[in-house]
């Protein structure tokens, strides 16, 4: 017989004879279906029947005596009929001159004045309480169980406050509050921050060093002795449970003494240390024996706190939560959805993901939670583009004839990448709903032209259009090269009708630009956020591009829309977008991506060198410039702070013209310098005025500076992988060698390791996939947060996860895009809550 029918057996027999009182194990026999559970996996007994055992004898301490006797005995005549076993059909009695073992914590045993250590000899150990460690290779697959049916009653008051709860006043529901808890949905959503595994079971004579777990005892003896002159306690309690004894203490706790007597029967969990040689508890947790095991002998929750607020206080008011209200809860989602999904119902989730039966059931909990997250983020995206792409907009329509005529004024051919990009903007354009594109393309790939010719589409039909750049700098850029390619020899426009508004621009000049604005002098302005002031008015606004839109939040991008009739809308961005994120925070926006670079542009040579070689860069960096070429080096703070040890590009500049670059001229650039003063520089550096441009990442976005070839960054380990993608971007950009240097601020062989995937690869899409999973989603966001900083348990880099979820909502949508069934009215009403907080562009 395989041991796990074995134990199983002596239970049922414990069982019978005691009269089914629930007493052959302690505190029930629930309480040792996991390590059974794990015992049967391992012994292969098939899932069927080890899910048949757990589902009768979870809520077996619930039943009358007959019922407990019907429960094993159908059990027992199922294992029988599948296992094959010559048992009986009744669950065996024992024999009359047989031993009955009764639960160590009951069994009376002589005062001890020493607990035991590890050499005793020890006694045999209680059946009932040895669990088998689970074999991790052996771990069964999430799968959707019945939910537990709904009680009778009122339905969850999630928006009641929390000083409902016995022990809870005013001055609890204020420490609380600094938790962010305020009702009780507040309480059922402030999930575990970790998990203690507290579910094993062991006498006193197994213990070992080290062991975190739960041990069922008598109070043997309690004292309390003053330590440090008296400013602190020591409460010692010696337990026994006929195998052993072990000493507890609890420092500072005196309290505890009104509530452990000599004789009471006790549950302990808690880790076991060493102390002179012998093994000891401290400060575990505790509660009597014949109480619901609350802070012991389970997997116990472990909650984010704040000040005056206990873990035990907290945990008990949980649970005052959870077990009432979480069973009350509506499940927003239906049914069949749930079912296809393979998904736990939403109070099953509540119940396990606070105070989980088994791990297995917690990472169900937490897939159910975590899919909730992401579901309900993907059903409002779709629900955005859904209905941004049923409003009308002002058609633009161009043919074959115009495309060469523009291509023909282009000194270069499009890759066809590029051709790509432009189809897709002009089918957009051409549709009469509103653009709303996404074009994604790695540094270098030109989405600038794309950005022109999907303009000159517009601006041919009389309308306006705007260009919003997250910097100065880059709008300056982004003037120059817009000009050139719209208003220059042969081009749509004439000089006058492109204008550049930025912060450093004039009050008189501001006042003319709005005037000519609202007017329709101007067709095509380029600026920053000062285009979303209030006094800017356009005449006839049909086409607006955001550059490095990750660098604007959904209110900003709103705002400019607000200037037009629903006008088409084309953002880019040189900040590759893992798929995971694609599918998310960009999901309301059409994507296309542009994977070329252009003909003759070569990769940049990247390396890793330590701080000890400097001299190797600052050799390069003077062979580059002595043939004619410049150099940027980038740091990462402005000054020195005491707590960052980071080179600070104020400092290092003075040292490096003074004491390395004596003979070469450097520029200095830093994000608290005076707008007009940054374009200064940067003008001076592209005049080549400069020979070497010490900055901070101000430079990051979108900086053109074709004759620089050398990107030096300090610090390196400091930034993302994506962000140093972004740097190396800025060199290489005028042809021949480029190359990029690494510094990391030391040999740390895991984070240099972490650097040379940038000398390995030029890919930003591979640079962008590593960051995610190394550094979360927060440089992607940007001021795109709304609705995504507020997961607490699903992952942005769970691909998986994430097109699960998908996949539903599309379901749903197609199958009710309206929302309007009344199974999807709960569905609704949650969707509104957890959007009420965000943004959206059509809000």
């Amino acid at each position: 017989m395989k041991p796990s029918i074995e134990k199983l057996q002596k239970f049922f027999s414990l069982e019978a004879e005691r009269g089914y009182d629930d007493k052959a194990v302690f505190g029930g026999l629930e309480k040792m279906l996991d390590a059974w559970e794990a015992e049967a996996r391992h012994d292969d007994l098939p899932e069927d029947l080890i899910q048949a055992v757990r589902a009768r004898l979870r809520d077996y301490g619930r039943l009358t005596p007959d019922s407990r006797r019907d429960v094993l005995k159908g059990l027992w005549n199922r294992m029988r009929r599948e296992l094959g076993s010559p048992s009986p059909e009744e669950p065996p009695a024992r024999q009359a001159d047989e031993p009955v073992e009764k639960p160590a914590a009951v069994q009376p045993s002589a005062p001890e004045a020493e607990p035991a250590t590890a050499t005793e000899t020890p006694a045999p150990e209680p059946q009932v309480i040895r669990k088998p460690t689970p074999t991790p290779a052996r771990k069964p697959a999430l799968k959707r169980r019945a939910p537990r049916p709904r009680p009778d009653g009122p339905p969850a008051a999630l928006e009641a406050s929390v000083t409902v709860l016995d022990g809870v006043g005013p001055k609890n529901a204020e420490r609380l509050s600094k938790l962010d808890i305020h009702n009780l949905g507040d309480m059922l959503y402030h999930l575990p921050r970790r998990y203690d595994d507290y579910s094993q079971l062991k006498t006193i004579n197994r213990l070992k060093f080290g062991d975190e777990l739960t041990v069922l005892g008598t109070v043997q003896s309690t004292s309390v002795r003053k330590l440090y002159g008296g400013k602190r306690q020591l409460v010692e309690v010696i337990i026994n449970d006929g195998t052993g004894a072990l000493r507890v203490n609890w420092f500072n706790q005196p309290w505890i003494l009104k509530s452990l007597k000599q004789g009471d029967q006790i549950v302990l969990a808690g880790k076991i240390d060493q102390y002179l040689g012998r093994l000891v508890m401290t400060n575990p947790e505790w509660e009597p024996l014949d109480e619901k095991n609350l802070h012991t002998n389970r997997i116990l929750p472990v909650y984010p706190l704040t000040a005056k607020i206990s873990q035990r206080w907290l945990r008990t008011q949980m649970d005052k939560v959870v077990s009432y209200w979480a069973l009350r809860v509506q499940d927003p989602l239906p049914e069949r959805l749930q079912v296809s999904a393979d998904i736990l119902s939403l109070p099953d989730a509540l119940l396990q993901v606070h105070f989980p039966d088994s791990w297995d059931d917690l990472e169900a909990a937490r897939h159910r939670l975590a899919f909730d997250e992401i579901f309900f983020l993907q059903l409002g995206v779709a629900q955005q583009k859904r209905q941004w792409s049923e409003r009308t907009a002002r058609p633009f329509l161009v043919d074959d004839a115009w495309k060469q005529l523009q291509f023909a004024r282009l000194p270069f051919v499009l890759t066809d990448a590029q051709q790509r990009a432009f189809d897709d903007i002009l089918a957009d354009l051409a549709s009469g709903h509103p653009l709303n594109r996404l074009i994604q393309g790695d540094v270098g790939s030109g989405k600038t032209v794309v950005a022109a010719l999907g303009l000159a589409a517009v601006l041919e039909a009389g309308a306006q259009a705007a260009v919003m750049a997250p910097t100065s700098i880059l709008a300056e850029q982004h003037y120059r090269s817009f000009s050139t390619l719209l208003a220059g020899e042969g081009g749509l426009l004439a000089p006058e009708q492109v204008r550049l508004m930025i912060g450093a621009t004039s009050n008189a000049e501001k006042e003319e630009i709005r005037s000519q604005l609202a007017s329709g002098e101007i067709r095509l302005v380029i600026g920053t956020h000062a285009l979303l002031e209030d006094p800017v008015e356009f005449a006839n606004l049909h086409m607006a591009v955001i550059d490095e839109q990750h660098r604007f939040g959904v209110r900003q991008r709103a705002a400019l829309r607000a200037k037009g009739e629903n006008p088409h809308l084309l953002v880019m961005t040189a900040t590759p977008i893992p798929r995971s994120l694609a599918l998310t925070v960009y999901g309301d926006l059409d994507l296309t991506v542009m994977d070329e670079l252009p003909p003759g542009r070569e990769p940049v040579d990247t390396y890793v060198l330590y701080p000890t070689e400097r001299e190797r860069i600052y050799n390069l960096i003077r062979r580059e410039v002595s043939e004619g070429r410049q150099a940027f080096i980038i740091y990462p703070l402005v000054e020195e702070s005491e707590k960052l040890e980071a080179k600070a590009a104020v400092e290092e500049h003075q040292r490096l013209q003074d004491e390395v670059f004596r003979k070469l001229k450097l520029g200095l650039l830093h994000g608290r310098m005076k707008p007009d003063e940054k374009d200064e520089v940067m003008s001076r550096f592209r005049n080549r005025e400069f020979d070497v441009l010490v900055s901070t990442t101000v430079i990051e976005v979108g900086v053109d500076v074709p004759n620089a070839n050398v990107m030096v960054i300090e610090g390196a380990n400091r930034f993302g992988l994506a962000q140093l993608h972004q740097l190396r971007g800025r060199v290489g950009r005028g042809g021949g060698k480029s190359f990029c240097v690494l510094i990391p601020e030391s040999v740390d062989d895991a984070e240099n390791e972490r650097l040379k995937v940038m000398a390995q690869t030029n890919d930003g899409f591979v640079l962008a996939e590593k960051d995610l999973e190394q550094r979360g989603p927060g440089q992607f966001l940007g001021a795109r947060q709304a609705g995504f900083s507020e997961m607490q348990l699903a992952s942005l880099t769970d691909v998986r996860l994430i097109e699960k979820a998908r996949k539903h909502a599309q379901i749903l949508l197609d199958q009710d895009p309206e929302l309007q069934a009344a199974e999807h009215q709960a569905l609704v009403q949650t969707l509104k809550q957890r959007w009420s907080g965000g943004e959206g562009d059509i809000s």
